[in-house]
C-alpha cells in the first residue's frame, strides 16, 4: 500500500566497497533473523501512517511501538529501548528537530525521518542533528522497510568495531569515544561531520567519488545529492582546515570527488 541505507569498513572504499545491499541468496533469511529481535518506534502524529506501518513492519518481523506526541515518545524511548526510531518532525507538542536532539542524546538506534518537509535546510538540519536518513512523505513502505534495514546494518557494524584510533594528515580519530581531533587540539564535530571525516580518515590518500561517500555516509538513497555532500564537506573543513578558502587535508578532484591527503606536510 502506498502513501505517497555508513560505512565502518577498515578497507579503502575504491578496493571493498562498503555499501549495503544483498550479498547472497540467504539475505531475506538474515534480515528476518535480524528483525525478529528488532524493536521499531513510530513517532508520527498520523493515524494513518501508523495503520499502514505497523502491519508493514510486523509482516517483516519487527516489533512495533507506535506515538503520536513527544511525551509519549519519550515514555517509550525510557521504558522499551528500541533499536530503530522513525520520527515525523511535524509532532503537536515539541518542535522535531529539538526531539531528534533529544533523541540522539540518550539513544544510539538509527532514526530514520520521515517528514513532508522537502526543502534541503530541513535535511541538512536534520542529518546535523544525528539522523541517519530522511524519506519524505509521501512514501512506499516497501523503500522505507529496505532503508530501515539499512541502517540497522550500519548500527550493527558500528557495533562490532574494535576500540581503537585511526589516523591521518594530522587527524585522530577516536573509534570507541567518536571524538576527533587535530595535532592533539580536539574538534568539536556532528554527529553526520563525524560519520563523513572517519570515511575519509580510513581511505586517507584515496580519491572516493561523490557516490561512495554519499552512499558510505547518507546511504544509497542519497547517492546523487551531491550538493548536500559539498555543504558537509565545506562545514568540515572550516574545523580542520587552516585555510578553508584552499584546502590541504580534504582535496577537490574536480568532477570526481574528494580525497583526504595522507599527510600535509606540516
Amino acid at each position: 500500500m502506498s502513501m505517497r541505507e555508513k560505512s565502518d569498513d577498515p578497507r579503502p572504499l575504491h578496493r571493498e566497497k562498503v555499501f549495503p545491499g544483498p550479498n547472497s541468496q540467504s539475505s531475506d533469511l538474515k534480515e528476518r533473523r535480524l528483525a525478529s529481535q528488532t524493536c521499531v518506534l513510530v513517532i508520527d502524529n498520523e493515524p494513518g501512517i501508523h495503520r499502514v506501518l505497523r502491519p508493514a513492519l510486523q509482516a517483516c518481523g519487527y516489533e512495533t511501538i507506535g506515538a503520536m506526541t513527544g511525551r509519549d515518545a519519550l515514555k517509550h524511548l525510557a521504558s522499551t529501548k528500541p533499536d530503530a526510531v522513525i520520527l515525523d518532525l511535524d509532532l503537536p507538542d515539541v518542535e522535531g528537530h529539538t526531539f531528534l536532539v533529544k533523541i540522539r542524546s540518550s539513544s544510539d538506534a538509527p532514526i530514520i525521518i520521515l517528514s513532508a518537509r522537502k526543502q534541503e535546510i530541513e535535511k541538512i538540519t536534520a542529518f546535523e542533528a544525528g539522523a541517519d536518513d530522511y524519506i519524505e512523505k509521501p512514501f512506499t513502505t516497501g523503500e522505507l522497510i529496505a532503508r530501515l534495514r539499512t541502517a540497522l546494518r550500519h548500527a550493527s557494524r558500528k557495533g562490532d568495531l574494535d576500540a581503537n584510533c585511526i589516523k591521518a594528515a594530522g587527524l585522530t580519530v577516536d573509534l570507541k569515544k567518536r571524538c576527533v581531533s587535530r595535532n592533539g587540539v580536539a574538534i568539536k564535530l556532528t554527529p553526520k561531520e563525524y560519520d563523513l571525516i572517519v570515511v575519509f580518515v580510513r581511505n586517507a590518500g584515496y580519491l572516493l567519488t561523490h557516490r561512495e561517500i554519499l552512499t558510505a555516509v547518507w546511504g544509497a538513497a542519497h547517492e546523487n545529492d551531491i550538493r548536500l555532500l559539498r555543504v558537509f564537506v565545506g562545514q568540515l573543513r572550516a574545523k580542520i582546515e587552516d585555510n578553508p578558502a584552499k584546502p590541504s587535508i580534504i582535496q577537490t578532484e574536480q568532477g570526481l570527488g574528494y580525497r583526504l591527503v595522507e599527510t600535509t606536510g606540516r
